[in-house]
């Protein structure tokens, strides 16, 4: 019996809970086919349900498993780094040549104003919206303060937790190229 892709990725997650989290995102297919294939290529099966299997009943193929995802992981990591990285060099060239980054100064300034506008139909409008109406305003200006909260780490740096993040993951690099 075939496992379906996504069904096979969510029970590999018991080997691997970090597994679950990227099963969310908008890459969660390709993320569950690279999982499902790590399953397999490990447990030197055909199927996914086959590699759920052999690996509910070895410790040390789950080992493995974790460690390849664990460098999955990392790979995952290093290259949003390097996105970021390469967004802030294109800033930079631009400022350089005198050039504004209009796309971004539009994005923020949108974000800005979506939060006021969500704000002040709260503040004076509430008592007269009904319940479901103030929720869902409420929630698109969580929205949009997510979205400042994000154009502000990126013009400003990493948080505390994400240099932390950083350094966990530069770690984790460095055991996996010593255990090779």
């Amino acid at each position: 019996m075939a496992v379906p892709l996504m069904a096979a990725a969510i029970g590999l997650a018991e080997f691997a809970p970090i597994i679950a989290r990227w099963l969310s995102g908008r890459k969660a297919e390709f993320v569950a086919s690279n999982v499902v294939e790590i399953a397999k290529k490990i447990t030197k099966t055909l199927e996914p349900g086959d590699a759920i299997n052999a690996l509910k009943g070895n410790c040390l193929l789950v080992s493995d498993f974790q460690k390849e995802i664990l460098r999955m992981e990392t790979d995952m990591e290093i290259a949003l780094l390097e996105d970021r990285q390469n967004a802030r060099e294109r800033d930079i060239e631009l400022i350089r040549a005198g050039q504004a980054n209009r796309r971004a100064d539009l994005m923020v300034f949108s974000a800005a104003l979506g939060l006021v506008m969500c704000l002040f139909s709260l503040a004076f409008y509430s008592d007269i919206l009904p319940g479901e109406a103030v929720g869902i305003i409420s929630t698109i200006a969580g929205i949009f303060g997510s979205c400042l909260k994000d154009a502000y780490s990126f013009e400003f740096g990493s948080s505390r937790g994400s240099k932390m993040k950083d350094t966990t993951v530069a770690s984790a690099l460095e055991r996996l190229r010593r255990d090779e």
